[in-house]
């Protein structure tokens, strides 16, 4: 398995990228969201055919599964799910805060990743960096959480990353030298970062079913939230 097609859509900018067993060939960007879902597409068609690929050469879909944004997530979890389909490729579904973390600088040694859940919320998971290895570990899984909350228990030095941010500045103390805001540029998932997690996943045969997959919600849409019944 060498070919794979990675689809990030769970932020603000979505991005498409093919791979040959994990190296990059090509990247492309698009604002995300529903008037942009119908380019993909023709994106995709487009990488592909610059690198003289067919339908039937993708291996291998690496998808970013969330948490993060619901209608980037499903658009990107139902292409996944329809190219897997349609053309027999095994998919790969990569945490979306896994693909977040890789943007942290070498010195980083503890991130914890904010994406806006609203209601004062944050989507987040904590990573610390193995000394000797330099992999990241989650210390705490995605969950829903306050920021507060988070850095009260984070390790120091911290560093912070993720679109929620601006939303949730009160939070950090401007003071406090170990708490660490890193700059704008890393606070978007890559395609490229998906396809090099993707492969890495697919060779130890982390795949998943494309008729069971589903998106990494957390938890429900505030709209369906309220739309449930009280118990």
């Amino acid at each position: 398995m060498r070919r794979i097609l990675a689809i990030e859509t769970s932020g603000r900018i979505g991005s498409i990228a093919l791979a040959d067993q994990g190296c990059l060939l090509a990247e492309s960007q698009f604002p995300h969201g529903l008037k942009h879902a119908a380019h993909i597409v023709s994106i995709i068609d487009e990488l592909c055919r610059r690198h003289d690929w067919t339908p039937g050469h993708i291996e291998c879909v690496c998808v970013s599964a969330g948490p993060g944004s619901f209608t980037g997530l499903r658009i990107g979890v139902t292409l996944a799910k329809t190219l897997a389909l349609a053309t027999g490729a095994r998919v790969v579904a990569v945490p979306s805060v896994r693909v977040l973390v890789e943007n942290a600088p070498p010195e980083a040694r503890c991130v914890a990743i904010v994406l806006d859940a609203k209601r004062e919320q944050i989507y987040t998971a904590l990573f610390v960096r193995d000394a000797s290895s330099g992999e990241w570990t989650p210390i705490e899984p995605a969950h829903v959480d306050r920021l507060a909350d988070v850095l009260a228990r984070a390790p120091r030095p911290v560093h912070l990353l993720g679109e929620g941010l601006p939303y949730h500045r009160q939070a950090i103390d401007g003071s406090d030298p170990s708490i660490v805001l890193l700059p704008e540029d890393t606070w978007r998932a890559r395609a490229s970062v998906v396809a090099r997690l993707g492969w890495a996943m697919a060779q130890r045969g982390q795949f998943a079913d494309p008729y069971a997959l589903t998106p990494i919600y957390i938890r429900p849409p505030e709209a369906e939230e309220k739309w449930r019944p009280p118990e």
